[in-house]
C-alpha cells in the first residue's frame, strides 16, 4: 500500500518531465520530487530521458547524482560523495529528513546497524534523541514497523516497506542470496523428513513388540488353562484338596441343618408331652403314698381299685 501511495505521489513529476527539456527545468524537477514528503521511489523518474540528459550538462549533472542517491543510496553515501564532489547540491531540511528515512530502510536489513550509536553515526545525527525522533517519523510515515528500546539503546524492527529502488548490478547478488536461502530450506525440510521417518519407525517397532508380547501372554494363559484341564481329567474326577474341603463343608452344613430340624421338632412336641408326663409323674408321686396308706389301712378292695387307677395313668 505504501508503495502504491509513493508511486501515485510521483506521477505528477513524471508528467512534468515531458516539458522539462532544459537542464535547469529538469534539475528543479528533481529538487521538487525529492522534497515532497510522500515520494519515496524514484526509479521511473530516474529513467526518464530528460533526466538522463543531465549527464551531458556539467553544471546540472550533480543533480542526476543526487537523484541516484535518493533512489538507492544512503545518507552516508551522500556525505562521502559530498567530500569528493563539492558541486553536489546541498540538502534542504525536507530532503535531509527523507534521505535519512530511506537510509534507515536500508540499514534495517542488518540488526547490528540498529543500535542508537550505529544509527547516530550512519545518519549523522547529533544525539540519541534525534535518533528516536527519526525512527518515530519513519513509523508514522508507514516506512517501518519498529519499537524503541531506550534501556538497551537499540531499535527492534519487525517490518520494512519495499520502498527502495534496486541499485544497478544488484540483481545477481540478490539471486545468489535467494538461492542460498532456498538450499537451506531444502536441507532443513530433508532433515525434518528424516527425523519424522525415524520417529515413525520407532513407533512401529514399539507397536510390534507390544503385539508380540500380547500374543506370548495369551499363549501362556491358554497353555496354563489346558494344563489345568489335563490334570483334572487325569485325576479321574477325584476332587482336589480344596474341592474336597468345600464338599465336606457343604455336607456338614446339610447334616447339621437336618439334625437341628429334627431336634427342634422333637423338642417342640416333647415339650408338651414332657410337660404332661411330668405332671402325671408328679400325680403318681403324690398319689402313691395315699394308695399305700389306703392299702395298709383300708383293706384289699380299696387297694385294688387304687392299683387299677395307677396302671391306667401309667398307660396314659
Amino acid at each position: 500500500m505504501e508503495q502504491t501511495k509513493a508511486l501515485n505521489a510521483l506521477e505528477p513529476y513524471l508528467a512534468l518531465t515531458k516539458s522539462a527539456t532544459a537542464p535547469r527545468a529538469a534539475a528543479d524537477l528533481i529538487t521538487q520530487a525529492t522534497s515532497n514528503p510522500n515520494t519515496y521511489v524514484f526509479a521511473e523518474l530516474l529513467q526518464a530521458p530528460q533526466i538522463q540528459n543531465l549527464v551531458q550538462s556539467p553544471e546540472y549533472a550533480p543533480y542526476l547524482s543526487l537523484l541516484e542517491i535518493f533512489s538507492y543510496g544512503t545518507f552516508a553515501g551522500y556525505t562521502q560523495a559530498l567530500s569528493t564532489t563539492p558541486s553536489l547540491p546541498k540538502l534542504n531540511d525536507a530532503q535531509a529528513l527523507k534521505l535519512r528515512q530511506l537510509s534507515l530502510l536500508t540499514l534495517a536489513r542488518d540488526p547490528h546497524n540498529l543500535s542508537y550509536t550505529a544509527l547516530q553515526q550512519a545518519l549523522s545525527l547529533s544525539d540519541a534523541r534525534a535518533v528516536e525522533d527519526l525512527v518515530i517519523s519513519a513509523i508514522y510515515a508507514g516506512l517501518i514497523s519498529a519499537q524503541l528500546d531506550p534501556r538497551h539503546q537499540t531499535i527492534h524492527v519487525s517490518g520494512v516497506s519495499p520502498l527502495r529502488d534496486l541499485e544497478p548490478n544488484s540483481i545477481p547478488p540478490t539471486l545468489a542470496a535467494l538461492r542460498s536461502w532456498s538450499r537451506r530450506c531444502t536441507d532443513t525440510l530433508a532433515d525434518l523428513e528424516s527425523q519424522i521417518s525415524d520417529v515413525k519407525a520407532a513407533a512401529a517397532e514399539r507397536a510390534a513388540e507390544k503385539a508380540a508380547w500380547d500374543q506370548t501372554q495369551a499363549r501362556m494363559v491358554e497353555e496354563q488353562r489346558r494344563s489345568d484341564n489335563a490334570l483334572a481329567s487325569a485325576a479321574g474326577g477325584v476332587h482336589g484338596p480344596r474341592q474336597t474341603r468345600l464338599v465336606d463343608a457343604a455336607v456338614a452344613r446339610l447334616r447339621g441343618g437336618g439334625n437341628g430340624g429334627q431336634r427342634s421338632g422333637k423338642r417342640g412336641s416333647g415339650s408338651l408331652e414332657g410337660g404332661q408326663d411330668s405332671d402325671e409323674a408328679m400325680d403318681l408321686d403324690e398319689e402313691e403314698p395315699e394308695d399305700g396308706d389306703a392299702a395298709s389301712g383300708g383293706g384289699g378292695v380299696g387297694g385294688s381299685s387304687v392299683g387299677k387307677k395307677l396302671r391306667a395313668r401309667r398307660k396314659l
